[in-house]
């Protein structure tokens, strides 16, 4: 698109709206392919247009699916938004697997990774004894109960002034929360599981567990959840258990600084890298710039042999069909029908309905229905093949796409996918917002205005595709993403400190 003054963009050939790339006025006229389109209203950018006439109760066609239907007769070049669409969601749908359009994507998948066969790039990680890699190198501090919160941050800010950073220590941060008592059930495990898998991440050169003593996750059941780790990296203190809590603290941290003062990055594969993919703050850009270039990168990264992970199920509802005809075998596809229907079912147990989405921001961005937020939202999973689908909690352990069971909150599925294992974590935004996880959390403005005002939010301006040939753009994603897995650049989030975890609860609290 170098060079031409685009108006709007019809995403794919049968939809039947197309979206306005900036602001239009009434008597404007736009031509896409055979579509010569004259508005008969303002229309502003991110917001769709119609290029047919529209009966009501005829499907509305974007990304190639519905993403509603029209309320009322919508004439050709009227704004097609909330005003004049309904949605089609309902908490039961039928769906089925194809094995012939699974094989389509699959001989894609292919070909990309025959272009990577023989010169996949590398990156600067840390080597750990598990055969994972570590992006960075940080000392982590766990609090199993939220009550210890206030000693894990003093403990966090004596390291960051008595401990030098340099290339084998990247700092020391706590991850702190108000859980690990006063909760039942399932609630408890989440909150336990959640901050096991912390433990193992593996940019964590050195954790140190912190309990209080008395709390319902007691320090011997968490120990024990926690398995088998290398002493010398992981250390337990309950702070009941002694005179001082603070100066003992002290003393584990710098047996754990001392440690990984042996550590040093070398040269791996990019093949080994985890990357989570994630959206918040959509706007009706998202799902033409900053998403689709995710799911380029995640095709890219999955074809060199790297893993991805999809959260936000909810945000799934409405495309889960598209998602199920990339699924690796019948037995996936059984697990993403499993993972939409147990979502919509917890809706249900709460009286709520499953369209209750997209947010006033999205709206106001020119997302319609969440069918239309869905539909884009999946865009960043690209075409590559799902191969599992995890829980929450759970770990990515496949090569290739996994789908992890969480919600859309921001904090929640960031936390949910760092502690699935993502050294790295793609946040496209429309809106904006400073927001960070425990890993790099790299944010991607699907609008140009947005990054030119945010740039101490805003990583990657992802606009560009509107502008730039996509080869190019990819590439230039690539080598960013590159430098900073290899620690030669920081994201914003890291620059700036905005860290932070939140954990999934849906029960009682005592």
């Amino acid at each position: 698109m170098k060079g031409v003054d685009v108006k709007a963009i019809r995403i794919r050939p049968e939809d039947t709206v197309a979206v306005a790339v900036r602001s239009l006025k009434k008597g404007e006229t736009i031509i896409i392919g055979s579509f010569v389109t004259t508005l008969v209203e303002d229309i502003d950018g991110g917001h769709k247009i119609a290029l047919t006439a529209i009966r009501k109760g005829q499907p509305i066609i974007k990304y190639g699916a519905p993403m509603g239907v029209a309320a009322k007769d919508i004439g050709v070049g009227e704004h097609v938004h909330t005003h004049n669409t309904s949605t089609l969601l309902r908490e039961r749908a039928e769906y089925h697997y194809d094995r012939k359009v699974r094989d389509a994507f699959r001989r894609e998948a292919d070909r990309r990774a025959k272009r990577w066969e023989d010169s996949i790039p590398t990156i600067e990680a840390f080597e750990r004894l598990n055969g994972k890699i570590g992006i960075r190198n940080e000392i982590w501090i766990v609090p199993t109960v939220g009550c210890v919160n206030m000693t894990a941050e003093r403990i966090a800010k004596w390291a960051e002034k008595n401990l030098p950073k340099n290339e084998h220590y990247e700092g020391t941060y706590a991850w702190t929360h108000p859980f690990g008592c006063s909760q039942l059930g399932d609630d408890h495990e989440a909150t336990r599981t959640i901050l096991a898998d912390l433990v193992h991440h593996p940019n964590a050169g050195g954790v140190l567990i912190l309990s209080l003593g008395c709390e319902n996750n007691t320090p011997e059941s968490f120990r024990e959840l926690v398995g088998a780790v290398d002493s010398k990296r992981v250390k337990f203190l309950t702070s009941q258990a002694v005179e001082d809590e603070l100066e003992t603290s002290y003393a584990l941290i710098r047996e754990l600084y001392d440690e990984m003062q042996n550590d040093t990055r070398t040269t791996v594969g990019t093949d080994r890298l985890v990357v989570g993919f994630k959206c918040g703050g959509s706007d009706g850009y998202s799902g033409i710039t900053a998403n689709p270039l995710v799911g380029y990168f995640c095709d890219e990264l999955t074809a060199m042999g790297g893993s991805g992970i999809l959260t936000e199920v909810p945000e799934m509802f409405g495309a889960e069909q598209l998602l199920m005809n990339r699924a690796n075998d019948e037995a996936v596809y059984e697990k993403i029908a499993a993972l939409i229907d147990d979502f919509k079912r917890y809706f249900v147990k709460h009286d709520q309905v499953v369209y209750e989405n997209p947010s006033p921001g999205n709206k106001e961005g020119g997302i319609t229905t969440l069918e239309d937020k869905s539909l884009g939202c999946i865009q960043k999973g690209g075409t590559a093949i799902i191969t599992d689908v995890i829980p929450y909690g759970g770990r990515a352990n496949e090569r290739g796409l996994t789908l992890l069971s969480g919600p859309g909150n921001d904090i929640v599925s960031t936390t949910a996918l760092t502690a699935a294992g993502a050294h790295i974590i793609l946040f496209t935004t429309g809106r904006g917002t400073p927001l960070g996880s425990p890993v790099p959390t790299v944010k991607l403005a699907s609008n140009t205005a947005l990054a030119e005002k945010k740039p101490h939010w805003i990583d990657f301006d992802a606009e560009r595709l509107l502008r730039e040939e996509q080869k190019v753009v990819v590439d230039d994603f690539i080598d960013m993403m590159r430098e900073i897995a290899s620690g030669k650049k920081l994201a914003r989030n890291e620059e700036h400190g905005y860290r932070e975890i939140s954990i999934f609860k849906d029960g009682v609290v005592l």
